[in-house]
């Protein structure tokens, strides 16, 4: 089992930043790769970045360039900056882990950006 605890969201006016916080723990070693999702309201959940066990990294083509997955190996946390960010990044941000053969979620936590 892992268990995903994602904070850090809030309320942002558009182009400030925030920074996601995703702490996972449990059997860290079983999983290929950690990744960000995000649902906006009404619509279908949609990747907004991942990065492998081997530090691959991939982004949604409308967040290149304004955000950064990255990781702290030590303290088992996966982290999503986000800059210039716009009132359509608002939604509920769910990180996701995925091993083999399953697939765990955190909670969610929310970010919206007012115009």
């Amino acid at each position: 089992q892992v268990q995903l605890v994602e904070s850090g969201g809030g309320l942002v006016q558009s182009g400030g930043s925030l920074r996601l916080s995703c702490a996972v723990s449990g059997n860290i070693l079983s999983l290929y790769f950690v990744g960000w999702y995000r649902q906006a309201p009404g619509k279908q959940r949609d990747l907004v970045a991942t990065i492998s066990t081997g530090g691959s990294r991939r982004y949604a083509d409308s967040v290149k360039g304004r955000f950064s997955i990255s990781r702290d190996i030590a303290k088992n946390t996966v982290y999503l900056q986000m800059d210039s960010l716009k009132p359509d990044d608002t939604g509920v941000y769910y990180c996701k882990a995925q091993s083999t053969s399953n697939e765990y979620w955190g909670q969610g936590t929310q970010v919206t950006v007012s115009s």
